[in-house]
């Protein structure tokens, strides 16, 4: 629906309202938990994915591996990160690198169960019931997990190889340094965009609706990217802080901080998708075409059903 950015008919807050309705109607934060496990075994073997990629593709001493838990450093809580990473080192040193690559399947099939567990969430943001068959939801979830591991790595290469391909260009080009400065500016707005990118994929092919129109930046990504970077941040520093559960829980200290921080993101997600829902069901109760009603997988069915009822 091409209207979504004008919250049809609906200020702010008045879509805060009904969003926030929706969030506890749908039990949004009990499904983020519930989210935070699948996140949880499907974060080692999305992460061996990657590392496993990188490897084979660009190569083991490309520095793409230690930029990718560089940044995963800089976004999760200290202690969960530390977490991720002695498991991941343990993992190449059990693993050679042959073992690693003939397990690359398994490691995506395995990822993908995240994306499966997001899609059945944002089904009830819809209110819509799953109808498609099992392989063709694990094919969605495999191919949304595959094009977000090459968003991953897209943002990566951008980010460490972004400055010397700057450098390149102006040298060969003769560009000068405000292109050099300005591609350095721009390739941070670059990664938020491919953020934002990402969000709007899983809006677009985890939920069974149909008859969707692409639009590359919704109203509900915005919010979750931005939810998503505020919780992990703030998370970050309140950890800075009040480290309490290392202190009441010991060494499980870190594992729970790690579900806290994936309950987060799992939250921000459904949060982003509720929005979206929110505005597109507004947009059926105001007559908008091809808007789709609560409960609705394309625009009008719900309408032709209960005519079809009534006619029989």
């Amino acid at each position: 629906m091409a209207s979504l950015w004008k919250l049809n008919g609906l200020n702010p807050k008045k879509l805060a309202k009904p969003v926030w309705n929706e969030i506890q109607q749908d039990d949004v934060f009990g499904r983020a938990a519930q989210l935070s496990y699948y996140f949880l075994l499907s974060l080692f073997p999305l992460l061996i994915f990657l590392t496993s990629v990188i490897g084979l593709v660009i190569g083991r001493e490309s520095g793409i591996r230690q930029n990718l838990f560089s940044h995963l450093s800089q976004v999760m809580p200290p202690a969960a990160f530390q977490l991720i990473e002695s498991t991941m080192l343990e993992v190449a040193a059990a693993s050679s690198g042959s073992k690693i690559s003939f397990g690359i399947l398994a490691a995506l099939w395995a990822a993908s169960n995240g994306m499966g567990a997001i899609t059945e969430a944002l089904n009830v943001a819809y209110d819509v019931k799953e109808s498609r068959p099992w392989w063709k939801q694990r094919l969605t979830a495999i191919g949304l997990t595959l094009a977000l591991s090459v968003l991953i790595l897209s943002s990566l290469v951008i980010v460490l190889s972004g400055g010397k391909i700057a450098d390149g260009l102006a040298a060969n080009y003769t560009l000068g340094s405000v292109f050099t400065l300005t591609w350095k500016i721009l390739q941070w707005p670059i990664v938020l965009a491919t953020m934002l990118f990402a969000f709007a994929m899983i809006y677009y092919f985890a939920p069974d609706v149909r008859d969707q129109k692409w639009i590359w930046i919704t109203p509900g990504a915005v919010l979750g990217v931005i939810l998503w970077l505020l919780v992990s941040f703030g998370f970050r520093l309140y950890l800075g802080y009040f480290d309490s559960y290392s202190k009441t829980y010991g060494s499980l200290g870190a594992v729970i901080i790690l579900m806290m921080w994936l309950f987060f993101t799992g939250a921000a997600v459904l949060i982003g998708g509720e929005v979206n829902a929110e505005i597109e069901h507004a947009a059926a109760e105001a007559s908008v075409p091809d808007a789709k009603a609560k409960g609705e997988k394309q625009a009008g069915s719900g309408a032709k059903a209960r005519t079809a009822n009534q006619g029989s």
